[in-house]
């Protein structure tokens, strides 16, 4: 199926050769019909003559539109997949935050309504006091004139008893006073705090809506890139290239730590089949040498794709010492430990990178959060492990399960 087909390189050969030879007869007709076209004599030349030179030309621009479009597919097809999972991952980050300050408006919500409702009871409370205070001042017929009630005391000692009473009385009737007003006052402010964030909430939740929708689109552009990478031979084969530069330039940023910034600890190398896994979830993509099922092209993975829940915690294998922590081509967010003896774990693939270059990391410590900023149109974890830059199966240090 495959040998009947031409390769992209051929099929620009062949629109480009197809373009010099419209050029080439178009200058035949030029200096065939020289005076045809002519500046000093434009109106000469048959009208077959200059219909078939427009027919000419409009092929000639359809011809040259082709090939811009063949070069713009020329560029690096990681390049590509990289702005759309940056694309991507700048959109799903931005959504965490909205989602982050939907859980906190919705607890304070929580709060603000459960203050509400105390004081609601509270109020409550206090205005049946101050209803049962009126309905025995009505019964016993109380003017409120205190002048009358210390003047008819019998002595001196029953005046001062009844001058602190009522001294007691109405202190104690001022602060329910004022602790009702005050129940009030809490109670209005509450209202129109919890209305400012049931609007905070409601746009929170629209802003949610409208990120969900734009992740939507952008898994959609990049699987749109996928598919045509996966449609094209020639495309898939030079992604696999790009992909093997990039697995090179990490071998260098890896010699470069060992040489400047090494991890001085011991005791990797005594792991084998010990390890703890970096996430929970299952191989969907084992390391080695395979072929590819559809084009039967021949692929090395320096390392395994793990599948795992979309937002899942990414740790740490073992402790060490971080000496990579970024975007990197062909692998989205990815952070590189150094575990001392020349032993690396790679972790990319990542939605979010908690730590940065020289942070300490112990063993199962949460580095960062899965997400599907790869290669790959699923989410989950892709890991390596590698000695003095050399890959090794992760399967053989990972703990059997």
């Amino acid at each position: 199926m495959h040998d009947t087909r031409y390769t992209m390189h051929d099929t620009r050969k062949r629109q480009s050769l197809h373009f010099v030879s419209c050029i080439l007869y178009l200058a035949s007709i030029f200096l065939l019909n020289g005076t045809a076209f002519s500046a000093e004599n434009p109106k000469v030349g048959s009208d077959s003559q200059r219909e078939e030179y427009k027919k000419l030309q409009k092929e000639i621009d359809t011809h040259q539109e082709k090939i811009e479009k063949t070069k713009k597919v020329e560029h690096s097809i990681l390049e590509e997949l990289d702005r759309a999972n940056r694309d991507l991952n700048h959109v799903q980050s931005e959504l965490r935050k909205y989602r982050a300050k939907l859980r906190l408006t919705e607890n304070e919500i929580r709060k603000v309504e459960a203050d509400i409702s105390a004081n609601k009871a509270r109020l409550a409370k206090q205005a049946e006091w101050l209803k049962r205070k009126l309905r025995i001042m009505q019964r016993h017929g109380y003017s409120g004139d205190v002048i009358l009630l210390l003047l008819t005391s019998d002595d001196i000692s029953q005046l001062m008893r009844r001058w602190r009473y009522i001294k007691e009385i109405t202190v104690y009737d001022h602060k329910m006073l004022e602790g009702y007003k005050q129940t009030i006052d809490n109670l209005d402010k509450q209202e129109n705090q919890l209305k400012s964030l049931r609007a905070e909430l409601k746009a929170n939740e629209e802003n949610i809506e409208v990120n969900e929708a734009s992740i939507l689109e952008k898994k959609k552009g990049k699987e749109r890139v996928l598919s045509s990478v996966r449609k094209e031979k020639s495309s898939y084969e030079k992604m696999l290239k790009e992909l093997r530069e990039s697995s090179s330039r990490l071998l260098e940023i890896i010699r470069r730590s060992e040489e400047t910034d090494a991890y001085a600890a011991k005791g990797f190398h005594n792991l084998k089949g010990r390890l703890p896994w970096p996430v929970h979830g299952k191989v969907a993509i084992p390391y080695g040498a395979q072929k590819d099922p559809q084009f039967n092209t021949p692929v090395f993975r320096n390392g395994i794709h793990i599948k795992a829940e979309d937002d899942s915690n990414a740790r740490a294998v073992y402790s060490g010492k971080v000496v990579f922590a970024e975007w990197f081509k062909g692998y989205g967010q990815l952070v590189i430990i150094s575990h001392g003896e020349g032993y690396h774990t790679l972790y990319a693939n990542l939605a979010e990178i908690f730590y940065k270059v020289g942070d300490i990391i112990k063993e199962q410590q949460v580095i960062g959060r899965v997400g599907e900023s790869g290669t790959l149109s699923s989410s989950g974890l892709y890991f390596e492990i590698r000695y003095k830059g050399k890959p090794l199966d992760p399967a053989q240090w990972l703990k059997r399960r």
